[in-house]
């Protein structure tokens, strides 16, 4: 604000010398750095300056000419966003007068500008460029001006037509500028118009016949949208031949023509997606006629025997993107017109490629229709038998297409393959199980076990427990056939479990399993009770040869790829069991049986495994059955944490960079048990919690994010807990000073910027706990060494040992101000403004100085280090 005003103070003469320099030469260069200094101020300019003076005038005689066009441009652009009060609307209705005028002059009508743009210079797609940021800029802020001025409509509508035409250019952040604009006005319209809508009902003005119309006329909202019927027409046109290609659709054209399957989802054209596919239902809501006119039009025109790839898919695409956004029966109406054209389409086309363009079109459509699917059963079997078709065809990307639509349609419509529908015979369900092995036959394992989470929605949906049961168990026949002869060979010869195919054919039915576990939930019990045993024995088995391995070959033989695929085995165990873990509903069950289960050869094994052959996922299984059962789980947490804890510490306090795995799911773990069963805490002897705490100091100054987000979040919770607990004088009384500097240490280092809030609200915490005794009932100074009365209060103590602290840290600042920043420290209650506090006395010290807390860092890491690997503690 400072700035602004010393600017608005001296810009009197800027002014003068710019208005001098336009007026009174003829040199090129000159002009272009004035214009180009115009620029750069304009946005901080006094409106006095701009339309109380020549310089609109000289700019628009700039503009025209060539060699200033683009920087004359740039700074009408600045003019044109300006937000002023209200008396300046007519001087921005002048100026885009003017302004369009002198446009015609440069660009006559009906220029082709996507022909121009792509053979023009680069001075001239510059200028395109900054004609759609001056039209976007101005229209964002005096459109409201303009509508209100019927002279003006004209020039208004000349203006978005041309913004539509530079919409057409093919040039990704240009459309992106034209994009953000028309998403704004499209909603704002429609806004305008839903709010007439809702004023009319309330008054009483309400007719059914003309939504939005009132009795006594037409509505300001249908008066926006007459004005703007034909823009809205064209931008309708627009959405539906450039739609965005969205996430579900893996079937591309790549650089040399040819259709492969997308191996990397692009960010900026989902986002692209997201943004068109709610620019077209606020169109389509706005008049479902002309968008569903418009479709079918380039639908016929696709349909005459000129289709292109890029046609078709533009419009499927923007064809599923308004699912939902017109009435019922004309949206059952236009889809059936829609997949009926799209299957005859890919009957009569020969050519893989072009078969496989319109396979990945029909996926995409149906997949986006759900209730209309739901709502027309011979239409929904329809569907999903023509993608057990797609399954069978091995064109890249058309299997995996085919298994993600009968995903999401599983999911959408699950309860109809369950019901006996009319003229069946029975339930489709069944039917598919039937047929399970022809359906699958040609499939990845990826996509089989898609499919298999897909079948296990349809059976969650049966309510009756008995079919329920029947339906999974002809689901599990197969995967549970190989699982069993492959036991029975290992049982005879255990070294058949190390042949390479079949450590792989066990890892795929495991992760069959996972996957109709996640979809099925708990009724998937049944299985899970008739694989357990043999899956554990699994486990076992893979943990001795994994780790014989290791002691034989050394640490580097844990990356040969045998030892990976031994491993693949059991993380898929461990990840099949922790699925059932989150879906199981008998929690008595899982802390009687399954829990006892998995102590001795899960825990037992990462316990006594050398560090290469721990799993991670051991730390993440126990996490998830201590969110599960939470204080049922108490009795078992001692032996978790004898178990992970010294052993997952001695791993990763070696360095900030091995075992990343381990380092995120060990602070998962005991913030699940900080959480859930924090009574544990307490019977942990004093060099037990020390280590703890410790550890997770350890965590939050990690250079890792996530690592010391998790550290941060495990801290903030335990000190909540602590607070409340019996023993809060105690804790605090021996941890209080190191937590405080320790967290101040990372808040004034820069690597720890991301973590600002939690470092606040934890100080807050800090600091609100001695501002009253009803938590800490004895002094947290040494009593010993300075006496019972040294301070008055645990306050005053606080306050001289963060004064004290801070004085030796920072010696930039003076006594009183390091007084002041304390003394808000202490008084300040509210978050917010405690954070500000904290923000402006970062400013004001300048983590330039933290080399204190740099040296105080160095030191604990090396006496933590040396702590972990003490033999008493191992």
């Amino acid at each position: 604000r400072e700035l602004k005003q010393t600017l608005n103070n001296q810009f009197r003469s800027i002014h003068e010398l710019c208005m001098f320099v336009l007026l009174n030469t003829r040199k090129t260069e000159l002009l272009r750095a004035t214009l180009a200094a115009l620029a750069a101020y304009l946005s901080w300019v006094p409106p006095g300056y701009i339309f109380e003076s020549q310089l609109v005038n000289a700019l628009m005689g700039l503009f025209p000419q060539a060699p200033f066009r683009n920087v004359a441009l740039q700074c009408l652009t600045e003019v044109g966003s300006l937000q002023m009060p209200i008396e300046f609307d007519g001087h921005f209705g002048t100026f885009f007068r003017m302004f369009s005028q002198q446009l015609v002059t440069i660009l006559p009508p009906n220029t082709n500008l996507q022909q121009a743009y792509e053979g023009g210079t680069d001075e001239q797609q510059a200028f395109v460029q900054n004609l759609a940021l001056f039209y976007t800029g101005f229209l964002k802020h005096h459109i409201p001006y303009l509508e209100s001025q019927p002279a003006e409509h004209q020039v208004l509508l000349l203006g978005l037509e041309n913004l539509i035409n530079i919409s057409y250019v093919e040039d990704t952040e240009v459309f992106k500028t034209c994009l953000d604009y028309w998403n704004m006005f499209v909603a704002d319209i429609y806004a305008t118009q839903a709010h007439a809508f809702v004023g009319a009902a309330a008054s009483g003005d309400f007719s059914f016949a003309t939504p939005g119309a009132t009795a006594n006329g037409v509505a300001p909202g249908s008066q926006r949208k007459m004005l703007y019927t034909g823009i809205l027409s064209k931008l309708r046109a627009l959405m539906i031949n450039r739609m965005a290609k969205p996430e579900e659709v893996i079937v591309v054209e790549d650089d040399q023509g040819n259709i492969v399957r997308e191996t990397m989802k692009d960010n900026d054209v989902l986002m692209q997606y997201r943004t068109m596919r709610e620019t077209l239902i606020y169109l389509s809501h706005l008049d479902y006629e002309d968008t569903e006119h418009q479709m079918l039009e380039k639908l016929r025109g696709q349909m005459s025997g000129s289709w292109t790839w890029n046609g078709l898919n533009t419009l499927c695409w923007a064809i599923g993107s308004i699912s939902g956004s017109m009435h019922e029966e004309q949206e059952n109406r236009f889809l059936v017109t829609v997949i009926r054209d799209l299957l005859n389409l890919c009957e009569i086309t020969r050519g893989k490629d072009n078969k496989a363009v319109i396979a990945s079109n029909i996926m995409y459509v149906v997949g986006q229709y759900p209730k209309f699917l739901r709502a027309h059963w011979k239409f929904l079997k329809t569907v999903v038998n023509k993608l057990f078709e797609f399954m069978h065809e091995t064109h890249p990307g058309v299997q995996d297409m085919a298994c993600d639509t009968f995903l999401k349609i599983a999911n959408k419509c699950k309860r109809k393959f369950v019901v006996l529908q009319l003229q069946e015979q029975q339930p489709f369900v069944g039917e598919l199980l039937d047929n399970l092995q022809a359906t699958i036959q040609d499939l990845q394992p990826h996509q089989i076990h898609s499919f298999y989470e897909s079948v296990g929605l349809m059976i969650g949906a049966e309510v009756d427990s008995a079919k329920r049961d029947e339906y999974l168990s002809r689901l599990m026949a197969p995967p549970n056939a190989i699982w069993a002869q492959i036991i029975k060979q290992a049982q005879a010869n255990p070294d058949v479990l190390k042949q390479q195919e079949v450590i792989k054919s066990l890892t795929n039915v495991l992760q069959t399993n996972v996957a109709v576990c996640s979809s099925l939930g708990h009724p998937y019990l049944s299985q899970m009770i008739q694989m357990a045993d043999s899956m554990l024995t699994v486990y076992r088995l893979y943990s001795e040869s994994v780790g014989q391995a290791i002691v034989t070959g050394g640490p580097h033989s844990a990356r040969s790829s045998f030892v990976k695929y031994m491993r693949s085995v059991k993380k898929a165990v461990l990840r099949l069991i922790e699925t059932f873990v989150d879906k199981c509903e008998d929690e008595a069950l899982l802390a009687t049986k399954f829990v006892p289960a998995l102590m001795e050869p899960v825990l037992g094994d990462y316990a006594t495994s050398v560090p290469d052959a721990r799993e991670p996922e051991v730390l993440s299984l126990f996490a998830a059955i201590v969110k599960k059962l939470k204080a049922a789980m108490e009795p078992e947490v001692p032996k978790v944490l004898t178990a992970v804890f010294e052993p997952t510490l001695a791993m990763i306090t070696i360095n900030f960079e091995d075992f990343p795995e381990h380092r995120l799911k060990f602070f998962a773990l005991l913030h699940a048990i900080t959480n859930h069963c924090f009574k544990c805490l307490f019977a942990m002897s004093p060099p037990q919690l020390k280590l703890l705490i410790d550890s997770i100091i350890w965590a939050f100054r990690h250079t890792e994010r996530n690592v010391a987000e998790t550290g941060l979040l495990l801290l903030e919770d335990m000190l909540k807990s602590f607070a409340t607990s019996e023993f809060a004088t105690q804790f605090h009384q021996t941890y209080y000073t190191q937590l405080m500097r320790e967290v101040f240490a990372v808040m004034t280092d820069t690597f720890h910027t991301p973590g600002f809030k939690l470092h606040c609200k934890i100080l807050l915490h800090l600091f609100s706990l001695v501002r009253t005794d009803a938590v800490i009932r004895a002094p947290l100074w040494d009593v010993q060494a300075k006496g019972p009365n040294a301070y008055p209060s645990n306050a005053a103590f606080v306050q001289e040992y963060v004064c004290s602290l801070l004085a030796t840290s920072f010696p930039n600042m003076t006594p009183l101000q390091i007084q002041a920043a304390v003394a808000g420290m202490m008084a300040i209650e509210d978050k917010r403004a405690f954070k500000h506090h904290m923000r402006d006395f970062l400013v004001q010290v300048g983590v330039a100085h933290c080399s204190y807390f740099l040296i105080i860092h160095s030191q604990v890491l090396c006496e933590m280090h040396v702590f972990f690997l003490h033999p008493s503690m191992l």
